[in-house]
């Protein structure tokens, strides 16, 4: 696709995503008409004030002449809006999403006739902030991209969506939606339940002193992250895609109990089976690769007890022009190495601040 583009394309909502997708857009295709429709004004106003947007509409039937509309809201108003937009589209129009779930716009689209519009998607990035101000127009980049489109639309406009993706600099993986919602199951849902379920352990045994909370500062602080994750998004997921969360849940559970009977019955070959056969899976996983579920960037060092230490460190890095999102000192390091933790937006950075903290014989470690 040519960089002076002549697409027309709509956004229903310009939160992170449909923002992040928006600026990818103005960044590779600076000609396109990109309009903005979203019921936050102050986000639709930033957008058009940044030039994200070309304009601003007030009714879905402004989207007329668009040869994509990206589905960016809450997925109960993207279903709201199909019927609007059945009447709205012109031909060839294609209508995408960016949900983490398919059940249940696939379900609205095929209800409304419009499966020959369809072409689902899932941009696997994410966030600790939210809305139009967190966006940003490398969101996408390098990040693995579900395309999941209906059976009926034509595999021309598929390719097309595929390789303009692809020019945004995301890497498309297609999939069925059917297909979609089990992995995402597998590698996300069914994660967030059981690192909710680990905090809810530790929590139900607390004592009055909190002390259980101190000590779990370290690494189970870092392989619990997800269970900081909003309690209305998790609800609503799990009862978008209950049949395949149920499925891995229960396949968990067979797990712990294979893990109880080799405790019960002193089996320490099962044990280590258990241990070396995940040890090497997670071995496997691509250092880098970005998934479905938001990476940490995190450096650790060395630092001595000793005045200035903390702000000498860090000095160096903002001196370097690194920009650094958070610091933090690990007083558990059972199974952890470095006593000053500091954390990056992006890989880039985090490599940058490792290589200059070790010019300059700070003892750095990176997981």
């Amino acid at each position: 696709m040519s960089k002076d583009s002549s697409l027309c394309i709509g956004f229903i909502g310009l939160g992170l995503i449909g923002g992040s997708v928006a600026k990818s857009i103005r960044r590779v295709f600076p000609d396109t008409q990109i309009l903005g429709f979203d019921v936050d004004q102050s986000a639709l106003s930033l957008a058009l004030s940044e030039n994200t947007i070309s304009k601003t509409v007030t009714s879905l039937e402004e989207m007329e002449n668009c040869d994509y509309i990206f589905l960016c809201a809450p997925v109960h108003y993207n279903i709201a809006y199909l019927p609007i937009l059945k009447r709205s589209i012109k031909d060839d129009c294609i209508l995408t999403d960016v949900g983490s779930v398919k059940s249940d716009i696939y379900k609205a689209i095929h209800e409304n006739g419009l499966a020959d519009h369809f072409i689902g998607g899932h941009p696997m990035v994410g966030s600790e902030r939210s809305g139009y101000e967190a966006s940003n127009d490398r969101l996408i980049e390098n990040a693995y991209y579900f395309v999941t489109p209906s059976e009926t639309v034509d595999n021309t406009s598929i390719e097309a969506f595929r390789t303009f993706l692809e020019d945004l600099g995301a890497i498309p993986i297609i999939y069925s939606p059917e297909k979609h919602d089990e992995i995402t199951a597998y590698i996300s849902h069914v994660p967030h339940v059981i690192a909710s379920s680990l905090v809810k352990l530790v929590a139900d045994k607390e004592d009055e002193n909190g002390m259980l909370k101190q000590l779990a500062a370290g690494g189970f602080k870092d392989i619990t992250r997800i269970a900081s994750s909003s309690p209305v998004v998790w609800e609503h997921i799990l009862l978008s895609n209950p049949d395949n969360v149920i499925i891995g849940l229960k396949e968990f559970s067979k797990n712990l109990d294979e893990m109880i009977a080799c405790i019960e019955n002193d089996n320490a070959r099962g044990i280590y089976d258990f241990f070396d056969y995940a040890k090497n899976y997670r071995n496997s996983i691509p250092e880098h690769a970005t998934g479905v579920i938001r990476m940490n960037y995190d450096v650790y060092l060395d630092i001595p007890d000793e005045p200035n230490a903390l702000a000498t460190a860090v000095g160096h890095i903002g001196k370097a022009g690194i920009n650094l999102k958070n610091i933090g000192i690990t007083h558990n390091r059972e199974d952890d190495e470095g006593v000053l933790r500091l954390s990056f937006y992006d890989n880039e950075s985090a490599i940058a601040a490792a290589e200059l903290l070790r010019k300059l014989e700070y003892q750095v470690y990176e997981r």
